[in-house]
């Protein structure tokens, strides 16, 4: 298993329409082959910035998701909502405390 960071930045009249794509294609997002877990999170001190973490079972599995017609959609749609440059990492799991 590893995890997906993506950082991105929407200007403040995109961010209402990000949230809904967000919230109409996450579950879609969570039950694709691989994907453990997702979570979307908001900076605290700039409310443009946003992250996505996702957990995959491996990175096939991930290549797979960037290849299909559902990231496709989803990213075609997000990326025009940007005001910076995205950025991802790819990062394996060291420790989780609970």
């Amino acid at each position: 298993m590893f995890v997906r960071i993506v950082k991105m930045s929407f200007e403040d009249s995109n961010i209402e329409i990000f949230l809904k794509l967000f919230n109409s294609k996450k579950e879609y997002i969570r039950n694709f082959p691989g994907c453990l877990f997702l979570e979307l999170y908001r900076d605290k001190a700039n409310p443009n910035v946003f992250f996505t973490y996702s957990y995959w079972e491996n990175e096939s599995d991930l290549e797979n998701y960037r290849h299909s017609e559902l990231f496709n959609a989803v990213w075609s749609q997000t990326k025009l909502l940007f005001n910076d440059k995205p950025e991802a990492w790819s990062v394996d799991k060291i420790a989780s405390l609970k």
